[in-house]
């Protein structure tokens, strides 16, 4: 009986003990916390150590004795220790369904770009034409990936570009440019109308002058809508900015010619950037290399470049090919001497082969 009171007397000294260790690291713990500048920052290590002990103790122990970390974010850090116990997925060869080919995925952006009305099984079974297996749900998670709408919503979103490539075939576009000519009056300003065709890229020179008027520009309008001849013959739109030059009466003999001007908005250069890319051509290929005395000279300048334009130069816009190549052109002749046909002394050359 005095052994076991002794014992009880013992082990109540020794909880006790435990519980002022336990108050006064406490009472150190929120000591040393109040004395750090910044949170501290614990490694997996010391994360495993710490959850491992607060899962023994509990939660309710947790809260009377952590003072540096919270104690939910200690049993988190426990959870977070058995799920990754349990993980398989490093042993696992793929994670989720295998990644289409980066080819493939062109191909469905392509697809639903160049044709906003198709929707996922049409662009599958285009796919499948060409030889490629893939579910309606895999192009519908390509074209999320990329930002791409459903049919619906592309079908109705037309933008400026896919117009131009849908209708290129019927519309052409027109601007000036302006070139300095000496003459017995002095130096005097040349406004130079030109049409091209969007498609064919063929450009027509309508008419130089120094004045262009109303009247002026009533007569190229006549010019252009020529029954048969005329260089709008077979288009029906025509594109060109808000220059005052283009007047009503120009419009109005525009339209009588079946032909819809379409007035491009306000400071809207790349709307119109196969004109606006042709001038750049024509000024920094012949106007800045040359000085004319004359319109006729202009007119001579601008007639040879036209036709080195069609036949003799490579359009990067249409596959770096020629456009209008002359009769006997054949690129893959490997045999026949080289010769270089100049034109304006110099400033246009073309290379062919001549005959053997």
């Amino acid at each position: 009986m005095e052994a076991v009171e002794a014992l009880a007397i013992v082990s109540g000294h020794v909880e006790e003990e435990l519980l002022i260790r336990n108050e006064y690291l406490a009472a150190e713990n929120q000591i040393l916390k109040s004395k750090l500048e910044k949170p501290v920052r614990f490694n997996d290590n010391e994360r495993i150590k710490l959850s491992k002990i607060g899962k023994r103790l509990g939660l309710k122990a947790l809260k009377e004795i952590s003072c540096i970390v919270k104690p939910e974010t200690i049993m988190e850090w426990f959870r977070k220790l058995v799920a990754k116990k349990f993980d398989g997925s490093p042993y696992r060869k793929s994670h989720g369904r295998p990644s289409i080919n980066h080819e493939l995925e062109r191909l469905i952006i392509q697809f639903a770009k160049e044709n906003p009305g198709w929707g996922y099984d049409r662009i599958v079974g285009a796919l499948s034409n060409l030889g490629h297996k893939v579910s309606d749900q895999t192009v519908g998670n390509v074209l999320k990936r990329n930002g791409i709408p459903p049919v619906p919503e592309r079908s109705k979103d037309t933008t400026w570009a896919t117009f131009i490539k849908r209708h290129q075939h019927i519309i052409a576009a027109c601007d000036f440019f302006t070139t300095e000519v000496i003459t017995p009056n002095g130096l005097i300003t040349y406004y130079v109308l030109f049409f091209i065709h969007l498609s064919s890229r063929k450009v027509h020179i309508a008419g130089i002058t120094p004045y262009p008027n109303e009247e002026w520009m009533k007569q190229m309008a006549r010019n252009v809508t020529m029954a048969e001849y005329g260089f709008l013959s077979n288009c029906n739109y025509l594109i060109h900015d808000r220059d005052s030059k283009f007047c009503k009466s120009f419009s109005s003999i525009i339209k009588s010619g079946d032909v819809k001007p379409l007035k491009l908005p306000p400071r809207s250069p790349n709307l119109n950037a196969i004109c606006e890319r042709w001038v750049l051509s024509v000024k920094s290929e012949v106007i800045s290399g040359l000085i004319f005395f004359s319109e006729e000279s202009l007119q001579r300048t601008l007639k040879e470049y036209i036709t080195h334009y069609h036949q003799e130069r490579n359009h990067q816009g249409k596959d770096n090919r020629l456009l209008f190549p002359i009769v006997g052109y054949n690129p893959t002749k490997k045999h026949g001497t080289i010769k270089c046909r100049i034109r304006l002394g110099g400033i246009l050359k073309y290379y062919l082969r001549e005959a053997a």
